[in-house]
């Protein structure tokens, strides 16, 4: 029996992590051309054009975050595996309906159904979380994480190649297609092991049933802090490397920038998740948000862009960590039955962080200076770090 589950757990995480990067990369990719098609469909005015992109590009994100709790819940009522099949059959149709808008308003309605039919790589996380032996979890979590990391870094890349070769409308009908493979291996090779569940989630009294509340709501809080820390700079980071390079390599440089912290987090997620394994989920956490507080504090006063782009490197390394250390330490302290709701909700906190970084980061940086963002939110990350670390020596000490 022991060996049947290992064999199932370890084929779900590659298929998993497979469809997490498909969807993600889906989610990602229209970054590149988002104006473009936004003027092709009517409309017109720059100012115009990046407020309606900026609103597209949100929305998925906006009704992705409010509808993960519920999948969460329904995902340990009915099953984690029915929830994967949904969100990439769901993902394939909107992904493929994107190609076929024809007005402004049916492209911001269909990213909103995008949002609200995918969680694809939030259902993975349920599955990886639940399925995986405990003493694994870290570094499962942490594979997973370097596939939903990727996604976020090729998607932009791929959005940027095949408009040209096939066509807008094409690239939204290619990703669908691969989603469409993403739920046709989630039916064939996915297997969930039956816990008798359903019934006890239904008679669960959720958060009542959660012994010691207080890891779960600084898991929420450290969720959404790491990505504010990884958002904040966006509004900024054009404006803050012009001051660094000449004129011409200002949005090359700004893309390395951006892209290496994502780049380090993929390095490192799945060995710091198995290092967690070993010596704790808290101590990783603590420490990678006090590593990352210390990498912020110089990236404010760098002169030269190369210096930038390392740091921003380091700080990835450092919060790849996180996602799966905040999972594990979620499965370990609530009860089998919810464990779907609670990472929903820790979806949901990330992506408000996703949310707020950008909007805390562009307000700072505007009325306060740019060197004030990686000093507001070094301290932030200092907090987090401190309040992890009181939360869990008072966890320890009633344990």
């Amino acid at each position: 029996m022991t060996d049947d589950s290992n064999e199932h757990w370890k084929r779900n995480l590659i298929v998993c992590v497979f469809g997490s990067f498909t969807t993600i990369v889906a989610m990602t990719l229209l970054l590149p051309f988002l104006p473009l098609y936004v003027e092709q469909l009517g409309v017109r005015g720059h100012a115009a054009i990046v407020q309606w992109s900026g609103i597209a590009y949100g929305a998925t994100f906006f009704s992705a975050a409010l509808t993960a709790p519920l999948w969460g819940r329904l995902a340990d009522r009915y099953g984690r595996k029915l929830m994967l099949i949904r969100a990439s059959l769901g993902m394939a149709i909107a992904m493929s309906l994107l190609g076929m808008a024809h007005s402004i308003g049916q492209l911001v309605l269909l990213r909103l159904l995008a949002g609200l039919l995918g969680g694809y790589a939030s259902g993975s996380t349920v599955l990886v979380a639940s399925q995986t032996p405990k003493d694994r979890s870290g570094w499962a979590l942490g594979v997973l994480s370097a596939g939903i990391m990727g996604g976020n870094l090729v998607g932009p890349l791929i959005g940027g190649l095949l408009p040209p070769l096939i066509g807008i409308r094409n690239t939204f009908l290619m990703a669908g297609g691969v989603i469409f493979v993403t739920f046709l291996g989630t039916i064939l090779l996915v297997r969930e092991q039956a816990h008798g569940s359903g019934a006890r989630a239904r008679r669960a009294g959720g958060w009542a049933r959660i012994p010691d509340k207080r890891p779960l709501v600084a898991m929420l809080a450290t969720g959404l802090l790491l990505m504010f820390a990884n958002m904040s700079i966006e509004p900024i980071i054009t404006v803050y490397v012009a001051q660094l390079v000449e004129p011409a390599r200002v949005t090359f440089v700004a893309g390395l920038v951006m892209s290496a912290a994502a780049l380090g987090s993929i390095l490192s997620s799945s060995r710091l998740g198995r290092l967690a394994d070993r010596v704790g989920h808290w101590r990783i956490i603590i420490a990678c948000l006090s590593v990352a507080a210390l990498l912020l504090v110089p990236q404010a006063f760098v002169t030269r862009s190369w210096q930038l782009i390392a740091l921003r490197f380091l700080m990835g390394l450092a919060l790849g960590g996180l996602l799966p250390c905040i999972a594990s330490v979620i499965r370990h302290n609530v009860p089998e039955t919810i464990v779907g709701g609670a990472l929903g909700y820790s979806v949901s906190a990330q992506y408000a962080g996703q949310v707020l970084g950008p909007l805390g980061g562009g307000f700072v940086g505007g009325h306060v200076g740019m060197r004030s963002v990686f000093l507001g939110t070094a301290a932030l990350m200092a907090v987090g770090a401190l309040v992890n670390f009181f939360v869990e020596r008072r966890r320890a000490g009633h344990g």
